[in-house]
């Protein structure tokens, strides 16, 4: 039988960024009436642990390890309060919480920014990725304590799958907010901006937040527009990260450039300017000549990139 899918070329990235490829089956349709500190008490359960949004991990001699048994996790501070159900792993639970911040922590117990472990590369993907859902996750139920309609407290509900107001019934979700990552291209050369809080020397892709009723490429159009001042075509997807900081997802996608000349929204970006294939390159791998870079390859910015330089 014809496939749908057999006759288009289709790349399946995603698996190249961090933040990707959790193990976790969310089971969003079996926990309606789950309660986190019942599942807390599962076989095999365990927990992913937070402090100032950063994660606790393990550093032994075999790497870098998230996920704590609940024992573990209430010897090193437990909020039961903050505790929620991310989902199964091989139908063993797996929980989110929160740790005290004045508790002491083993000498193998360390507290690391997410950042820094992407960077790093010094953990599994997919336990990475866990601590993306965790964070993302227990920002949004800090940040979401009272209800938006009539200011009630709101209770979690569906083990933290959810918040249910217990006065007019409002129910609301954990949100994500969509922003497209784009590089326009104009023959053999991209743009890339720089912003003043990057790196000395790095150049990225140009970014930026999708607006209500707008299609992904109508906001590449629009954030190219307003930040170079280039006008954009073609637009074509290339693969999407999540990106915990605090709940984001990036929609990365090239874009055919229709103009050249830029004109810089000075409070967007430090910089902008074209660069040839080759010149990329050596910002790749760390050789241009005027010690210019591009993003590590924990960012989808650089998988846009390195596809632009390598014919990808």
């Amino acid at each position: 039988m014809p496939s749908f899918f057999n006759d288009r070329v289709l790349h399946q990235r995603n698996s190249l960024h961090a933040f990707s490829g959790s193990r976790i089956e969310r089971w969003s349709e079996g926990r309606e009436n789950l309660d986190a500190r019942v599942a807390l008490a599962g076989d095999n359960a365990s927990v992913y642990l937070l402090r100032d949004d950063k994660a606790l991990v393990r550093v032994n001699g075999s790497g870098i390890e998230a996920g704590f048994s609940p024992d573990e996790a209430r010897a090193l501070g437990l909020d039961h309060d903050s505790l929620i159900l991310l989902g199964i792993v091989d139908a063993a639970p797996r929980l989110a919480g929160i740790a005290a911040d004045e508790q002491a922590l083993p000498d193998d117990v360390k507290v690391v920014d997410l950042r820094s472990l992407a960077i790093e590369g010094a953990m599994a993907q997919g336990e990475l990725a866990a601590l993306a859902h965790a964070r993302s996750y227990l920002f949004w139920h800090n940040a979401n304590r009272f209800c938006g309609r009539c200011g009630s407290r709101l209770e979690v509900k569906g083990g933290g799958g959810s918040r249910h107001c217990p006065s007019c019934k409002v129910e609301i979700f954990p949100r994500v907010d969509p922003v497209v990552i784009m590089l326009a291209i104009d023959g053999e050369r991209c743009l890339l901006g720089r912003q003043a809080r990057f790196a000395p020397g790095m150049y990225s892709a140009l970014a930026g937040f999708l607006e209500p009723a707008e299609t992904i490429e109508e906001a590449v159009r629009r954030e190219v527009r307003e930040e170079a001042g280039i006008r954009v075509g073609r637009v074509a997807y290339h693969s999407s990260q999540p990106w915990p900081f605090p709940s984001s997802l990036m929609i990365g996608c090239h874009a055919e450039a229709l103009s050249t000349d830029i004109d810089r929204d000075a409070e967007e970006l430090e910089d902008c300017r074209w660069f040839d294939r080759e010149e990329v390159r050596l910002m790749l791998s760390g050789e241009h000549p005027d010690g210019l870079k591009a993003p590590f390859p924990m960012a989808i910015a650089h998988h846009l990139i390195k596809a632009f330089a390598e014919h990808l």
